[in-house]
C-alpha cells in the first residue's frame, strides 16, 4: 500500500491537535530542571551545586524513568481499547495501571533506600558526592505521585484530553520555581520586634525537595482533571468503582500490562542509563566537565521532549487506528500514515533544534550561569548535540510508532545494542584511550541514536509493508 501526500495531510491535523499540549506538557516538564540547574547555577559554587545536582537526577531518573516505563504499555492497550470503542475495557485498563503504579513505587523506594549507599562509593569527588545523596533522598519523596501521574497521563492523552496534562505540567513549574527561590537560597522576612520567619538555604537538596512536591501537585491536577472528564464525559470510572467486578483486579490483566510495558520500560532504562553511565564517567574528571555537561544535556533534554510528546502522540494515533480498524472504520493505511506523520514531524522539529544549538551555543551556555569556566566546557559538547538532534527525533518517534502497533521490544533490543555494544565502547575509547574526555563520551552517544535511529526506521517501514500486505 502506497503512502500519498493526501494520507499525510488528512493524518496531520489530529496528530498536531493531539501532540501539541503534548508538548506543552513536556517542555513544562523539563522546564522544572532547567529552572532547578538555572537556579543552582547562581549560587556561590556553581560549579560545584550544579554537578551534585546533576549525579543525583540523572541515578534517579535512570531508575524512576525505566521502571515506571513498564506503564508505558498502558498507551497500546487503552488507546487500542477506545479505538475498537470498548470504554468499559479502557476503564479497566486504567484501574490496572494504578495497581501497577503503585508496586512499581514500593520497588523504586527500595532501590532508593539504598542507593545513596552504593553512590558513595563512586571515584568521584567527596564534596560532589556530599551533595548529591541529600538530593537523591529529597527526590525519592516524589516516587509514589510521580508513578501515579504517569498512569493518569495514560488513560487522559488516550482520550485525548492534552490540555489538562499541559496546564498540569506548566503551573507545576511555578510550584517548583517558588519552591526553589525558598528552599535553594533560603529567606527571612520581619514579623515584629525582633522577631523574624526564617527559612535556611538548604542548596542541591532543597532543589530536589521542591521537585518532589511539584510531582505531588502534578499526580493531584491530573486526578481532579480526570474528574471532571468522567464527569462531562460519562466515561463511567466513578461508577465502575461502584461495581464489585469493574473494580476486580486480575492478575492476567497486570500479566499482560507487564509483558508489554516491561520491554517499553527496558527501552527507556537502556536509553537513559547510557547518560547516567556517561554522568557519572564525565564526573571522575572534576567539576567543571560535570557541569559543562549538566548545561548541555538539559538543553539537548529540552529539544527532546517535543519528539518525546509527538511520540506519545503518534503511538496514540495509530493505537487508534489499529483499533479503529477491528471494526472496519479504518484501513491499514491510516495506521501507516499516523505513523510517518508522526516521524516526520519530529525530525523536522528536531533538525530546526540543531541550527539553533549550532548557531549560538555559548550565549545558550550563559543562560545557565555566569561561571566562563563552565560555559567553556558546555560549548563543545553543545555542537556534539546538535549533531544528534535529527536522528534523536526520529528514533524516538519511530519508537512510539512501534509501541501503538504493539511492538515494543524491537525498540528495547535495538536501543540496546546501539547505545551499549556500539555507542558506549566507542565513547569510552574516545574519552579515555584518545583524550577526548567528556566529548569523547559524546561522541559515543551520537554514534548510538545514528543507528538507532537507521534501524528504528528501517523496523517501522517492514511494519508497514506488512500492515499492506
Amino acid at each position: 500500500m502506497r503512502l500519498t501526500l493526501h494520507d499525510i495531510r488528512t493524518e496531520l491535523p489530529p496528530l498536531v491537535h493531539l501532540a501539541l499540549p503534548l508538548i506543552a506538557g513536556e517542555l513544562g516538564w523539563v522546564s522544572m530542571s532547567l529552572v532547578d540547574t538555572i537556579m543552582l547555577g547562581h549560587l556561590p559554587n556553581s560549579a560545584l551545586a550544579m554537578s551534585a545536582a546533576a549525579l543525583a537526577q540523572v541515578l534517579f531518573n535512570t531508575f524512576c524513568f525505566g521502571v515506571g516505563g513498564v506503564l508505558l504499555g498502558l498507551d497500546t492497550l487503552i488507546s487500542q481499547a477506545l479505538g475498537a470503542k470498548q470504554q468499559h475495557e479502557a476503564n479497566r485498563w486504567l484501574l490496572h495501571g494504578l495497581v501497577m503504579a503503585i508496586a512499581l513505587s514500593a520497588l523504586l523506594v527500595a532501590i532508593f533506600a539504598f542507593g545513596p549507599a552504593l553512590l558513595i562509593h563512586l571515584p568521584v569527588d567527596r564534596a560532589i558526592l556530599a551533595q548529591a545523596v541529600p538530593a537523591m533522598q529529597g527526590l525519592n519523596y516524589g516516587t509514589l505521585p510521580l508513578m501515579l501521574y504517569f498512569s493518569l497521563r495514560r488513560y487522559l492523552q488516550a482520550a485525548h484530553h492534552g490540555r489538562p496534562i499541559a496546564f498540569a505540567l506548566i503551573s507545576a513549574n511555578l510550584v517548583n520555581a517558588a519552591a526553589d527561590w525558598l528552599l535553594i537560597f533560603g529567606h527571612r522576612w520581619p514579623l515584629f520586634g525582633t522577631h523574624s520567619l526564617a527559612i535556611p538555604a538548604f542548596g542541591v537538596a532543597g532543589s530536589s525537595w521542591a521537585t518532589s512536591f511539584a510531582r505531588l501537585y502534578l499526580m493531584a491536577v491530573l486526578l481532579f482533571a480526570l474528574w471532571r472528564a468522567d464527569h462531562h464525559h460519562h466515561y463511567g470510572l466513578l461508577a465502575g468503582l461502584r461495581q464489585r467486578v469493574s473494580r476486580r483486579i486480575e492478575l492476567q490483566h497486570l500479566r499482560r500490562l507487564f509483558l508489554l510495558g516491561a520491554p517499553a520500560g527496558a527501552s527507556i532504562f537502556v536509553e537513559i542509563a547510557i547518560f547516567a553511565l556517561v554522568t557519572t564517567l564525565i564526573a571522575t574528571f572534576g567539576r567543571l566537565p560535570l557541569a559543562g555537561h549538566e548545561v548541555a544535556l538539559q538543553c539537548a533534554s529540552t529539544t527532546f521532549m517535543v519528539p518525546f510528546a509527538i511520540s506519545a502522540a503518534t503511538s496514540v494515533r495509530v493505537g487508534h487506528a489499529i483499533g479503529r480498524t477491528r471494526i472496519g472504520a479504518a484501513t491499514p493505511g491510516n495506521v501507516i500514515a499516523a505513523g510517518w506523520s508522526g516521524i516526520g514531524t519530529g525530525a523536522a522539529f528536531m533538525l530546526c533544534a540543531s541550527v539553533l544549538l549550532l548557531s549560538i551555543p555559548a550565549q545558550i551556555a550563559r543562560l545557565f550561569t555566569p561561571d566562563p569556566g563552565v560555559i567553556a566546557a558546555a560549548v563543545p559538547l553543545l555542537l556534539i548535540a546538535a549533531g544528534f538532534q535529527f536522528f534523536d527525533g526520529l528514533q524516538i518517534t519511530a519508537t512510539g510508532a512501534l509501541r501503538g502497533a504493539g511492538n515494543t521490544h524491537i525498540p528495547f533490543l535495538t536501543q540496546l545494542i546501539c547505545y551499549w555494544v556500539i555507542g558506549m565502547p566507542l565513547g569510552i575509547l574516545l574519552g579515555f584511550h584518545e583524550k577526548l574526555g567528556a566529548a569523547g563520551l559524546w561522541w559515543g552517544l551520537l554514534i548510538a541514536l545514528t543507528c538507532g535511529a537507521v534501524a528504528l526506521c528501517t523496523f517501522w517501514l517492514r511494519t508497514t509493508r506488512s500492515l499492506a500486505a
